[in-house]
């Protein structure tokens, strides 16, 4: 049995398409971000850096991995599958998978912040992060002209990257340009494991579906997120 700690994002989505996608046993832990679940002492043994997802091995002894990108690669090398063994092709998905780790999460995650969440609009800051975001969109519509998924069959590799690109609109970023980024997007959410895994847990807010005064709100209580965890940081440089 596998303890998956998570919360309704992008990063913690990543690890349950990819445990749903491999058939494992797990348990979902979800934390109360808002509340500062992740920032507990039981949780800070578990991963050092305070954020999600993390994931406890039982069946190896209760080994624990943290970050979502070294969860990925141990459940694949774990189970043989999601990526290959060869060298150049484990690389291949390792390649795209830092992709998303060091650019798609990073650079979405920062337009949020400013396009959704702080409290001041700047569009300066608003512009650069979106325009970062096209620019990587534009850089994964090229390849997947080609390529069916991001690194030969399907991987790790494109659960990574879908779990972001996904939210694009969330971000501000239309992608109605991008004919085989939105491809390879929709042929990715047709898969029955990965419908399961973006409801564990479900997200609060869903821009398809839900009206504009839901994502205010959602917008608004992640706002006072970011807030508080800026006054925490302050404090603690301060201590």
């Amino acid at each position: 049995m596998i303890d998956l700690y998570t919360a309704a994002t992008p990063n913690g989505h990543k690890v349950s398409i990819a445990l749903e996608e491999l058939g494992l046993a797990y348990a979902l832990k979800v934390l109360d971000l808002g509340a500062g679940e992740q920032r507990s002492p039981d949780y800070l043994a578990i991963n050092p850096n305070g954020r999600i997802p993390a994931i406890v091995d039982h069946e190896a002894g209760g080994f624990a991995v943290f970050e979502s990108g070294a969860c990925l690669i141990y459940l694949a090398e774990k189970t043989g599958q999601l990526m290959p063994s060869d060298t150049q092709g484990r690389s291949r998905v390792l390649q795209w998978l830092m992709f998303q780790m060091g650019g798609i999460g990073p650079m979405m995650g920062q337009a949020n912040v400013f396009f959704r969440y702080f409290p001041e609009k700047i569009p300066a800051a608003i512009d650069r992060y979106q325009g970062e975001c096209k620019r990587l969109f534009r850089v994964l519509d090229r390849h997947l002209q080609q390529h069916e998924y991001l690194a030969g069959d399907y991987s790790i590799a494109d659960i990574a990257n879908w779990a972001w690109v996904r939210t694009h609109r969330w971000s501000g970023v239309e992608i109605d340009d991008l004919p085989h980024l939105r491809r390879w997007r929709d042929a990715i959410r047709a898969r029955p494991a990965v419908q399961r895994g973006i409801e564990r847990p479900a997200s609060r807010v869903d821009l398809t579906r839900d009206g504009d005064a839901a994502a205010q709100r959602f917008a608004e209580e992640a706002r006072r997120m970011v807030e508080t965890g800026q006054s925490l940081k302050t404090r603690q440089g301060a201590a």
